[in-house]
């Protein structure tokens, strides 16, 4: 007889209900062919005094045996494992865990190289280099909380807890079409914005309704490398034209215009990623012209406008637009923490309501509690608060990593004091290699990670962006020692 007392085990403190444990254990039996087809099942009375439970819970356990066609019951016979389950097919491995997840498909699907991402060491008391990114330590947790939990205990707010629009929230869309008319100089109504998770999603959407295969876009020869792979993604062609001191060159982009069908331009023009230099006025007319006459879009990625230290901020090439060239993409998450998955793309209103259905069948739509927060937030005042209380403890953190940097390790190094944004565009020495550097600053529990990410072209240029605004002054200080002290080790095995 089989054994049931011994092969089964109950969990009554923790997990499932004790009819479910049972239930899933016995499918495990009935799958690996130890309770083969036809095997009669103990009566519910039995099977209860050998387990020791209540009878109620067996007969519940074959209640969902049947339900899900594991077993038949025949009358006046009892209860047996069902006699046409087909055998599951399965390979032995020698496992002590008690269930296998399989790490490897058993079928065809598509691996694309390009969005391969090495991973690095993160430890805890390792020191990360990003390439600009928020002080999650200084995110106004306190102030969202109360507004979320505020809006949530609304009756008013029930009708968000549903399907809503695929364009987003319409309260913070208002929100948002108020705050970028005012702080941005745009001129727009709610119907020209749609809130995305995040820039990279604007990104994504833009480059799916404007790109097909062979078309041809233009981005500097230096760019945000998620752009990259996006506009790869669509099976475009990415048409390199150089970055200077001032921005993108627009003559370079007026020759090619000359020779072959541009479809778009992509440009960081405020803080160009990676460089972080910002785009003259005089090449955003220019490049505004060869909009309207080539009839190009220009996907402007706004990432980090909040961010000015020298100036007031330069306002974006969409307050300037007159005949719908340009799709202005930004979001809340880098200003506020990442965390917050709140963007948007603004455009003319055909655009915005096809990117919507498109994006209906990426993520049907957003957090909508989450959404009406940021409205909030937004409308009274919060979020300028926090701009204003972050610019100034960024712009410490900037003056220290620069003055650090140039006195420790001037000789290494060559960089121009950013006049915004979150890092450092930082050129390494030609006589040294990243390569070498990143092994010995891994000796000091320094990450540095993917270098080559920002030379895509081969170019060369032996740069990188160095993020110092998640920096308290403390890191910042290990982070530029623990950099030294691998240059001094690389020094010491170059002379043995």
């Amino acid at each position: 007889m089989f054994p049931y007392k011994t092969s089964f085990s109950l969990q009554r403190d923790q997990g499932p209900s004790l009819y479910l444990q049972l239930s899933n254990q016995f499918i495990t039996l009935i799958k690996n062919r130890t309770l083969p087809p036809k095997t009669k099942l103990p009566s519910s009375r039995n099977l209860a005094m050998l387990l020791g439970v209540h009878r109620k819970t067996v007969v519940a356990c074959y209640d969902e045996l049947l339900l899900q066609g594991w077993v038949e019951s025949i009358p006046k016979k009892g209860t047996y494992v069902h006699a046409d389950l087909p055998i599951l097919h399965q390979q032995e491995y020698l496992l002590d865990d008690k269930e296998f997840c399989s790490s490897s498909a058993n079928f065809t699907f598509k691996k694309e190289a390009l969005l391969e991402r090495k991973t690095f060491n993160t430890e805890k008391d390792w020191t990360v280099v990003d390439d600009g990114i928020s002080d999650v330590r200084l995110t106004p947790l306190e102030e969202i909380a109360r507004t979320y939990r505020r809006l949530a205990g609304k009756k008013s707010t029930l009708e968000a807890l549903t399907y809503g629009p695929t364009h987003g929230n319409s309260k913070l869309r208002k929100a948002l079409a108020e705050y970028l008319n005012t702080t941005r100089g745009l001129h727009i109504s709610e119907e020209q914005i749609l809130i995305t998770r995040g820039s990279q999603m604007g990104i994504f959407l833009a480059s799916r309704l404007l790109l097909t295969e062979h078309s041809n876009v233009i981005v500097g020869n230096t760019n945000y490398i998620a752009a990259d792979v996006t506009i790869k993604e669509q099976k475009a062609n990415l048409v390199r034209v150089t970055v200077d001191e001032n921005g993108l060159n627009t003559q370079e982009i007026e020759e090619v215009c000359k020779r072959k069908k541009i479809t778009a331009v992509f440009v960081t023009s405020h803080h160009h990623h990676p460089t972080t230099v910002t785009l003259s006025a005089e090449r955003r007319i220019h490049l505004l012209n060869l909009a309207k006459e080539y009839q190009f879009a220009i996907i402007e990625d706004d990432y980090d406008y909040d961010f000015n230290y020298n100036h007031a901020p330069i306002l974006p090439l969409a307050s300037h637009d007159t005949h719908g060239n340009v799709i202005y993409i930004g979001s809340i998450c880098k200003t506020v923490a990442p965390v917050f998955r709140i963007g948007y793309l603004v455009a003319p209103k055909d655009f915005v309501d096809q990117a919507a259905k498109t994006r209906r069948y990426i993520d049907r739509q957003g957090d909508a509690l989450l959404e009406l927060t940021f409205a909030d937030f937004i409308k009274t005042g919060d979020l300028d608060r926090h701009i204003k209380k972050i610019l100034k403890a960024y712009k410490i953190r900037r003056d220290l990593f620069c003055k650090l940097l140039k006195e420790e390790l001037g000789d290494a190094f060559s960089f121009q004091l950013p006049k915004g944004g979150m890092a450092v565009w930082v050129a390494l020495n030609k006589k040294y290699s990243w390569d070498i550097v990143c092994e010995n600053a891994r000796k000091f529990k320094l990450e540095i990670g993917d270098w080559r990410r920002y030379d895509m072209e081969n170019s060369g240029h032996n740069a990188i962006r160095i993020g110092f605004a998640s920096m308290n002054e403390d890191e910042i200080r290990r982070f530029v020692d623990r950099l030294k002290k691998a240059f001094i080790r690389m020094q010491s095995q170059e002379k043995s």
